[in-house]
Parts: structure tokens; sequence; C-alpha cells
């Protein structure tokens, strides 16, 4: 057995590793002081919050109803819309001189809601669309949720809270593993065949490229008709850009587990979707930082 059928007969636990690597790196960069901010800016909060708990789905909808993707592409944008940011949002909102406090206490309070709200937003967007074999286990989604995310996220902070001295070290490498895992997830699905640029073909392409510009857009648009400041404003749209993509592809692996031999054009467009959403959101990240730099050095 090579290492490309290797990585097919393993990828579940490869996720899973993937995302716990994530998540401890994550937690041992949060305290019970950042979840202070909900309470201290609890408007602009609370504004944010809903842009991800409910805009993105509706935006995520509106895509798949109006433009009909094929079906592994319906899925994948949903699984997007579906997880809370990732914690990558907190370095950019830094880069582009935003509310860092903000956009932390926003991951952070996103990252514990989905327990419940991920099995949730995913029945109602894909609920009808998954494949007559596949189902939407949604106690089996939750558990995965908080042995992986949420789990290594208290360990994490954990680390930090008894062993400070070694937590910065401890993050940087757990983030570094998990960079690592993502690349071994990217070069074991492009060996295996599972990366099928033509199947996915430039419509669905321009189309995941278009969910993510129309996200930074609509969430602008209703952060300055709250009359937000610019600080503010920038935490949040990158909050709602920037999506855990780690969770998504432990919940590509759940619904959609590879099998040795047995082909899933399915599956592999959904695992695609979400590798490319990662991407280009890393890939237009110094636009979105720039444009905020400028706007905040303005006001």
């Amino acid at each position: 057995m090579d290492f490309f059928d290797l990585y097919i007969k393993y990828e579940y636990a490869v996720a899973a590793t993937q995302l716990t690597l994530a998540m401890l790196g994550m937690g041992a960069t949060l305290t019970p002081g950042d979840f202070k901010e909900v309470v201290r800016d609890a408007r602009a909060f609370s504004i944010g919050f809903v842009l991800q708990m409910l805009v993105v789905p509706l935006c995520a909808y509106g895509f798949i109803i109006g433009f009909s993707p094929i079906v592994g592409v319906a899925i994948g944008i949903a699984i997007c819309a579906a997880i809370p940011g990732g914690t990558v949002s907190n370095i950019f909102t830094h880069f582009s001189r935003g509310h860092v406090a903000l956009s932390i206490a926003l991951t952070a309070v996103a990252t514990l809601a989905c327990l419940f709200t991920v099995p949730f937003v995913l029945e109602l967007l894909i609920g009808d669309q998954l494949p007559g074999e596949v189902e939407l286990p949604a106690g089996q989604i939750a558990l995965e949720i908080f042995i992986f995310l949420l789990l290594p996220l208290a360990i994490g902070m954990l680390v930090l809270r008894l062993a400070p001295a070694i937590a910065p070290a401890f993050s940087i490498w757990s983030v570094r593993g998990s960079l690592f895992v993502i690349l071994i997830i990217v070069v074991g699905a492009l060996g295996a065949g599972r990366l099928d640029i033509e199947a996915l073909g430039t419509n669905n392409f321009l189309l995941i490229i278009g969910f993510i510009g129309a996200l930074a857009v609509i969430s602008i648009t209703v952060l300055r008709s709250f009359r937000l400041n610019w600080q503010d404003t920038a935490a949040i749209n990158i909050e709602v850009v920037i999506r855990n993509t780690n969770l998504g592809l432990l919940i590509k692996a759940s619904l959609f587990p590879a099998v040795v031999g047995v082909a899933d054009p399915v599956g592999d467009l959904v695992l695609f979707t979400i590798l490319l959403y990662g991407g280009a959101q890393l890939f237009m990240s110094p636009a979105l930082i720039y444009f905020f730099r400028r706007q905040i050095a303005k006001s």
C-alpha cells in the first residue's frame, strides 16, 4: 500500500489530527479574560455574532439556490458557511490595526456555539442535497466538534494557565503541525486523484471566489449601516470572511469517508471546495488588510 492509499485509508484520522493541533494552538493564546469583550463591547459583538450565525448562512443559501452549483460544491459552500471564523482572523485583524480583542471574543464564542449551530445550519442548507446513501449525523458531528475542537481548545487554555512560559512555543508548534498536516491532505488528495480541476470547472471555481467576495462586501455594508467604527468593522468583517476550514475538513471526512479503490466524486468536490475556500481566503486577505489599514488611518 503506497502513501496515497494510506492517506485515503486514514483520511479521517489525518483531518482529526489537523483540527486538534490547530485548536491546541489557538487555545494556548486564549484566557478567560478574552471573553470579557462580549460584555465590554456588547453592541459590536452582537452585530458580529449575528452576521456570523445568520447572515453568512443566508448568503450561502442564496448562492446555492441562485446559482445551482453541482452537489459537491453546494455541500462544500454550506460547510464553509456553517463553521465559525478561524483563529487566523485574529492575526489578520492585528495586521489591519482592527479591534483585536473583539476579533478574539468573536472567534472564541462562535467556536463554543458551533457545537450546536453547525449541525443545525448544515441540516437547513444541505439536508435535502446529500446523496441518498449519506446521512447528516447531527449527534456525531456535535460529538466530533466537542472532542476535536472544544476539548483541545480547553487543553490549550490550560497550558497557558499552568505553564505560561512554554505556551507561546506550544502554540507555534501546534499551529505549524496543523499546517504540515494540511500539506499532507493536499498532497495526499492530489496524488490520489481526489482534486479534479476539470470536474470542478471554471464556473464553480468562480462561484466559490464570488461567495468569499460576497461575504466581504455584504458584511462591510451591514456594519457601516450600523455606523460601527472602522476598527470594529475590520475585526468583524475579517472574522466573517476567514472561516475555520480546519473544522470543515473534519466534517467532510466524517460525511464522506474516503475508501481505497472506491470513487467518490461528490466527496472529492466537497474536499476541493473547502481547500479552495481556505486557499482563496488567505490569498485575498492582503487586500482586506490593506483596505482596512487605509480606512483606519483616515478615521
